[in-house]
């Protein structure tokens, strides 16, 4: 049977949030120093986002607060979830934050992980229909959009790793903020970058995972390219990079892998591979043909069930893992329409 998003595990979810988002320590900073005062703490620095371990896996528990409301909106959380954004989600505190991107020394802070999922916290409608909430996030995430606008023109070659720094990620995540906040130029710029980077990719030999990937390089871009390529264009394009899904090749994408230590901070990204992947052979499902689509559902069920049982135990897991099976159980598996 297909693992959903039930009531009883977005609950779960939820509760596994509100123990970490505000969290302060232990903490990774990704901070430039350029003198002694700049010596602070994360919440002096980030007085929203100093939860969850690092930076960007604080703003993707806030997104997964907000997307588990809006799907269930009778949680037994959502209470203590308003609570936490009344307190946290203020125009002082994101002008706090705003200040620490303008940084002549962040010029390269969260680039481009934790810009793609700061957009796509500010894109949720829990977010964009909240006046103050709105007031909150719209500033930073406007920079963050004129940061791609910049960034992307520049940027020659994709990065394909399955990390924090891959390219196909960021475009798909970031196509969701310009599409439900109408920034048109946006959109059109990560479309022309994805055509650019990917567009005459062939016979993917999708050569992973590697002991530190949380994301899918194959199927990453696939998705990307599904959510920023015309139907049509798409169904071609794949039928070109991934030419023997259907025989099964390359089997890796179509077998969870094995996660040794989750312990381990780099280890335990792998339980993330399976749950990226879940994602995106969920999500890519409705725009294949009928026999390709059925294969990339039994193998979203496989990568999930071998890793959805672990996104809490750990702390170095259960800062974020949650916010990846949010992502892989909402991805729609039938064609629906999106929120407004």
């Amino acid at each position: 049977m297909a693992e959903v998003l039930t009531p009883k595990l977005a609950s779960r979810f939820a509760r596994i949030a509100l123990g970490h988002v505000a969290r302060e320590y232990p903490h990774k900073l990704d901070h430039v120093m350029t003198g002694d005062a700049d010596v602070r703490s994360p919440r002096d620095l980030h007085p929203i986002f100093h939860g969850s371990f690092d930076w960007h896996s604080c703003v993707h528990g806030y997104w997964m607060l907000a997307r588990l409301i809006t799907r269930f909106p009778d949680l037994p959380e959502a209470g203590a979830i308003d609570a936490l954004f009344d307190r946290q989600l203020t125009p002082e505190k994101g002008a706090v934050e705003l200040a620490y991107l303008q940084r002549p020394a962040s010029r390269g802070f969260e680039r481009p992980y934790g810009w793609a999922w700061l957009l796509k916290l500010a894109s949720e409608p829990l977010i964009r229909r909240d006046d103050r909430r709105r007031e909150a996030l719209a500033p930073l995430a406007s920079a963050v959009a004129d940061r791609f606008m910049a960034f992307l023109p520049k940027a020659i070659y994709p990065v394909r790793v399955g990390t924090h720094f891959n390219t196909a990620f960021a475009l798909a995540l970031a196509s969701d903020y310009a599409r439900l906040c109408g920034d048109e130029l946006l959109d059109a710029v990560l479309r022309e970058r994805a055509l650019l980077w990917y567009g005459d990719d062939v016979d993917c030999q999708a050569w992973e995972p590697s002991g530190d990937d949380f994301l899918s390089s194959a199927l990453m871009e696939a998705e990307c390219m599904r959510r920023l390529t015309p139907a049509d264009d798409f169904a071609a394009w794949f039928a070109r990079f991934l030419p023997r899904l259907e025989q099964g090749e390359p089997a890796t994408l179509l077998r969870p892998v094995t996660v040794s230590d989750r312990s381990d901070g780099k280890i335990a990204h792998l339980d993330g591979l399976n749950l990226s992947r879940a994602w995106c052979w969920r999500a890519l499902a409705p725009a294949l043909p009928e026999r390709l689509g059925a294969i990339a559902l039994e193998a979203a069920e496989r990568h999930l069930q071998a890793s959805l049982p672990h996104v809490s135990g750990d702390y170095m897991g259960e800062h974020w893992l949650a916010s990846f099976a949010t992502l892989a159980l909402d991805a729609p598996t039938l064609r629906e329409p999106d929120d407004g």
